[in-house]
């Protein structure tokens, strides 16, 4: 159940944050289908992306750092959970 609301929770703030500032989105992303999908898949990734881009520069320099730590956490999201069932439910 922990690992659900830790799933839901980057889901949830995106949402919030879409709600309270629309327009970076907009400025962000050229159609909705992008956000949308980075949004279920790699939410992680989407708000280090939203955080470091800029209108003017876009990505650049030490950005794509945040980007890698962003990829990062998306994949051990999904990985993590896997790792602790196999360990719990280890035969003999």
């Amino acid at each position: 159940m922990i690992t659900s609301l830790f799933l839901f929770g980057p889901r949830l703030a995106l949402f919030v944050w879409w709600l309270i500032n629309p327009f970076r989105f907009s400025s962000a992303f050229d159609t909705w289908l992008i956000p949308v999908v980075f949004g279920v898949f790699a939410p992680f990734t989407m708000i280090a992306y939203l955080i470091v881009w800029s209108p003017q520069t876009g990505i650049s320099g030490l950005d794509w750092l945040w980007l890698g730590i962003g990829i990062f956490l998306d994949v051990s999201s999904y990985t993590g959970g896997g790792l602790g069932r196999r360990r719990r439910f280890r035969v003999c």
